[in-house]
């Protein structure tokens, strides 16, 4: 028969299975927050990207059309020749 005064106590196992899943749920939360802060990273990434890519159409789009370019205090402008 079991001693019913050690019912109630967990055993090391369950304190090693305990300490286990805890420390699994901290990698958890460490995981996500660096997935949030990588997504966060290409979407800065994306939009410059982008932006610099409008960029350079418009001044292709100048070029193509016998302009040059004029550059203003914060813009870029097109003089048609």
């Amino acid at each position: 028969m079991t001693d019913s005064n050690n019912l109630n106590k967990p055993s090391s196992s369950d304190k090693d299975q305990l300490a286990r899943q805890q420390l699994a749920s901290q990698q958890v939360t460490v995981k996500a927050w660096s997935q949030k802060i990588l997504v966060v990273l290409l979407c800065i990434a994306s939009f410059y990207g982008g932006w610099k890519s409008h960029e350079s159409s418009m001044v292709n789009q100048c070029f193509a059309s016998g302009g040059q370019i004029v550059e203003g205090d914060k813009t870029i402008l097109c003089k048609l020749s």
